[in-house]
């Protein structure tokens, strides 16, 4: 697995203490994914929210139709999402 620098929850602030915050909220902890573009802020609440979009947005796909089609596309890339 790939190593990433990222910034620690404890020591966060700005846009990511406020997306960690909201993480924590949706989840009850911060995923790797979201850690992962910790060293940009404004890019980090912007991939975060195109996200909540494809996922939750108006889509003629169901939910759970998304969440396969993620699984589908991590497994085929092996990635363990």
């Amino acid at each position: 697995m790939a190593w990433i620098k990222t910034v620690p929850v404890a020591e966060a602030t700005g846009i990511v203490r406020a997306e960690y915050v909201a993480a924590i909220a949706r989840a009850g902890h911060v995923w790797q994914i979201i850690k992962a573009k910790s060293l940009n802020g404004p890019a980090m609440k912007q991939s975060t929210a195109l996200y909540g979009t494809l996922m939750h947005g108006a889509s003629p796909l169901t939910r759970v139709q998304r969440e396969m089609l993620a699984v589908v596309v991590s497994k085929t890339n092996h990635c363990h999402y």
